[in-house]
């Protein structure tokens, strides 16, 4: 599967953005999608996942504010973003595997990720 994620952007405080990932190569539908975010100096951080049984999964900081959605049609993921806060800076990365529910927050059990995009909130 290969991923390329859009969307990202500059916006302000109170602001929304929608991001995709497109997959190609197989149907996203029997993986588990998710969305990974990095801040300059910290560690690539879980944001949300859309597991292939349909279930998802927030971190608690975008819980109500972000909502993660599946098109299998278009073989897409999106990450829709409401509220954004300066802390929510960061290039988001989208992944896809099949991980175990206890392992979803661990980027080492992905197969492979997109290019990223930069989400920039100014305050």
């Amino acid at each position: 599967v290969q991923l390329q994620a859009f969307g990202g952007g500059l916006v302000e405080v109170g602001g929304s953005l929608r991001l995709s990932c497109a997959a190609s190569g197989r149907a996203i539908s029997q993986y588990t999608m998710t969305w990974f975010r990095q801040a300059p100096g910290k560690e690539r951080e879980f944001v949300s996942s859309f597991r292939s049984t349909g279930t998802r999964h927030y971190a608690d900081s975008v819980k109500g504010r972000f909502t993660i959605s599946r098109d299998s049609a278009k073989n897409t993921v999106y990450l829709q973003m409401n509220d954004l806060k300066p802390e929510d800076t960061a290039v988001y990365y989208c992944t896809f595997g099949r991980p175990a529910l206890s392992g979803i927050s661990n980027p080492t059990l992905y197969y492979g990720w997109g290019q990223g995009t930069q989400v920039t909130v100014s305050s």
